[in-house]
């Protein structure tokens, strides 16, 4: 099934109110003092106080998508805070970067510890999004029988249990294919077995976009679990990264041998807010996919 213009129309009005009030509206409570600098709470970048404005805003921008795309918005309007959250993905600068200004190994521990837990804060962000669409459809429902995916049929263990094979899996989906996807030079290294350097934003789009669409269809498909789950695990991709690839012996092994752009592991060169946003954004994609590749199936 192909999406019609009318539902097209009503994605491009969501993803209109995640650019204008998040994209560009918001960007100087995130936007980094140094040119080479990131998207990130790393050294005071984004205060606490910015947070709360975020999450309200993200919740405004929730509320209003829901309209926008109306009577679709329940189904439609989550994608706002995403896209919103992308255009400063795009707009940041790069790990890379931001490590040729902190060089020595205290400074990297320093930003990678802050990078390894911030996905959290990000999902935050898209769940106050998910809230202001849920408190518009709670004030003002759709006159309509929304076009729900077919029935779990499990039962209440079943469900949580699936559920929970889902976040691993998405887990374990993404880091692999991120570091299939995300790709630039490769150099051999007795050590490590090879390092990659920085990939290009557009390519840390794709990688992470594709492989969260590829884990949002599998556990759709095989274990009829919904995208919230591979959207949780957006959040948890980074930190397991860091946990396994920048490691004290690791960084410090980087840093007295490569320059600094160049990761052990290409998830490690993505930062949080690109992970969550294209993370978010590709989960519900593959989700919707294995929906209508289910109905084809049907149908056929």
């Amino acid at each position: 099934m192909e999406l019609s213009w009318s539902m097209k129309l009503r994605i491009a009005a969501a993803a209109a109110v995640g650019f204008g009030l998040i994209g560009i509206l918001a960007w100087p409570l995130v936007a980094p003092a140094e040119p080479l600098g990131i998207v990130s709470v790393f050294d005071g970048g984004i205060s606490f106080g910015d947070v709360i404005i975020l999450a309200a805003l993200a919740i405004l921008v929730g509320f209003v998508a829901y309209f926008s795309a109306w009577p679709y918005g329940r189904e439609i309007g989550i994608l706002a805070v995403p896209f919103g959250l992308a255009i400063w993905a795009v707009r940041s600068g790069s790990v890379a970067g931001l490590i040729q200004i902190n060089p020595m190994l205290a400074q990297r521990q320093a930003l990678f510890t802050t990078l390894k837990w911030e996905p959290v804060l990000w999902l935050a962000i898209v769940a106050a999004g998910f809230f202001g669409v849920l408190l518009a459809e709670k004030i003002y429902p759709a006159k309509r029988k929304a076009e729900r995916p077919e029935a779990n049929s499990y039962s209440n263990s079943r469900i949580y249990l699936n559920a929970a094979i889902g976040l691993v899996g998405s887990l374990l989906i993404a880091q692999i294919c991120i570091g299939i996807f995300a790709q630039n030079v490769r150099v051999f290294d007795s050590k490590l077995g090879s390092v990659l350097a920085q990939p290009a934003v557009s390519q840390i789009v794709f990688a992470v976009l594709v492989s969260f669409g590829i884990a949002g269809f599998v556990v759709k498909k095989f274990l009829n679990v919904g995208y919230i789950w591979v959207i949780i695990a957006s959040a948890l991709v980074t930190g397991f990264g860091i946990s396994t690839y920048v490691k004290q012996d690791i960084l410090q092994y980087l840093v007295g041998h490569w320059p600094a752009v160049f990761f052990s592991n290409a998830v490690t060169s993505i930062l949080p807010v690109q992970m969550v946003a294209f993370g978010a954004l590709g989960p519900i994609a593959g989700y919707w996919l294995a929906v209508q590749y289910n109905y084809w199936r049907r149908e056929a």
